[in-house]
């Protein structure tokens, strides 16, 4: 049986929308729109059939299903000619046994799920590699598409700007001006895109990227996009497979423009439709204090008003006006959900003490595992439970972050785990007797 995908708007206006047409909202409503799979195709093979497939192309090489986003590709996007497939090998990523940091918090199953371990270092990859392969066959098939556009606190930009350029198509970045950091802004510019710094914010630049979106021939990027959406609902399907196709009991998700909350809650929603798994794991959105719309809204029984997001070293999640919200809010509403925010000090200091058990956490994740420490102090966590923290991006890309830590140079933090060089003449007794001094907090044996 043929598989099928259109769009469809999320408030259940009548109607479906080709994903071939340049289209984000819900002409009837001006709602967003969302991808609806045919399931009864789908529920043409069972799920073990399902579940065999997907292994045997678990990181295999045959293009492009080696990709575990493409590997998926019936699930996510079955229309996608494989030679219009742009695609680094996204997905696969380490589902981490944080064993020595869940014992700290008295737990035995806590999973940290690396995101940030790919192509351009984020989550962004899962989503960008659907979106560009749907412009590239487009274009392929003579629609006119000029260039794709997006709005970015960072790791948007350098995926859209590596997949474009792998794929041969114009890229244009938006970025608010001095609020990303260095690894994040030279990545789109060592890629070639034409990248615009904004003097405003996350929220300015995706106002005026939504306008150019409108003009003929300039593609949106950002998650409102529900292909990116598709690509990034892996992530969901990935975790229980790498657990062995068995279902976590709580997952917890950074949020900022909040698409990839409805992505996940939508691939556990998939899996459950065709009998994959027969639950729903809890969902708990994590916000940085100061970029908190999403928590406000939790707090008030989901009313919910845009903030002016205020500055957080978590800077791709510093967004006052998230675009998926929405969505969010009503994945929240079927999985049990909850959201918990992190104030500055505490994102940091999750980061670093997470850190000191062998990870190397992105501030985004330090949010995230900032709401675990707290949700397991007010028992909303259970100890026996599985929980697995996505972690969004690669720390390797927040050097000035935990340089910042360390040099105690973050503003309304007091490091509790700074560790400096201790500079010392090239001399053996002085470094012997300083190895001595801290042997019990380097594990030297004296």
């Amino acid at each position: 049986m043929a598989y099928r995908a259109v769009f469809r708007c999320i408030a259940g206006c009548p109607g479906e929308h080709s994903l071939w047409t340049p289209i984000y909202r819900c002409p009837t409503c001006g709602d967003l729109l969302e991808v609806s799979h045919d399931l009864d195709a789908l529920k043409d093979r069972s799920a073990i059939a399902w579940m065999r497939l997907f292994d045997e192309r678990y990181k295999r090489t045959t293009w492009p299903y080696g990709s575990s986003v493409w590997g998926k590709k019936e699930w996510v996007c079955p229309d996608v000619r494989d030679d219009a497939v742009v695609s680094m090998d996204e997905g696969g990523t380490n589902l981490f046994w944080a064993e020595r940091f869940g014992r700290e918090l008295g737990m035995q199953d806590l999973w940290v799920k690396l995101c940030g371990n790919s192509h351009t270092g984020s989550f962004k990859d899962l989503g960008m590699t659907v979106l560009v392969s749907v412009v590239r066959q487009v274009i392929q098939d003579g629609g006119n598409i000029r260039a794709v556009a997006c709005a970015s606190t960072g790791d948007t930009s350098a995926s859209l700007a590596a997949y474009a350029a792998a794929g041969g198509i114009p890229a244009i970045v938006l970025l608010p001006r001095g609020k990303v950091s260095t690894a994040q802004l030279l990545q789109p510019i060592a890629n070639g895109a034409l990248v615009l710094a904004l003097d405003t914010d996350f929220d300015g630049c995706m106002a005026i990227v939504q306008r150019l979106s409108q003009d003929d021939g300039i593609y949106l990027a950002n998650s409102m996009n529900s292909l990116r959406l598709e690509g990034q609902k892996t992530v969901a399907i990935e975790i229980v497979q790498q657990l062995d196709w068995r279902i976590p009991d709580v997952v917890i998700i950074p949020g900022g423009n909040l698409g990839n909350v409805s992505a996940l809650g939508a691939g556990f929603e998939l899996m459950a439709e065709l009998g994959l798994i027969d639950k729903q794991p809890q969902i708990v959105v994590a916000q940085a204090a100061a970029a908190n719309p999403l928590y406000l809204a939790y707090t008030r029984g989901w009313e919910f008003e845009p903030v002016a997001a205020q500055p957080t070293q978590a800077s791709a999640i510093q967004i006052g006006n998230p675009v998926s919200v929405q969505k969010a809010i009503r994945t929240l509403k079927r999985h049990r959900g909850i959201v918990e925010q992190a104030t500055e000090a505490e994102l940091a200091e999750a980061s670093a003490r997470a850190d000191r058990t062998g990870m190397y956490n992105c501030p985004h994740t330090g949010v995230a595992l900032a709401a675990l420490i707290k949700l397991r102090e007010r028992g909303l966590i259970d100890a026996s439970s599985r929980v697995v923290v996505v972690s969004t991006a690669s720390g390797l890309k927040f050097t000035d972050f935990k340089l910042d830590y360390h040099e105690r140079r973050l503003p309304d933090v007091t490091p509790q785990h700074a560790n400096t060089p201790i500079e010392l003449p090239n001399d053996y007794d002085s470094v012997r007797r300083t190895i001595d001094e801290h042997a019990t907090s380097v594990g030297v044996s004296t």
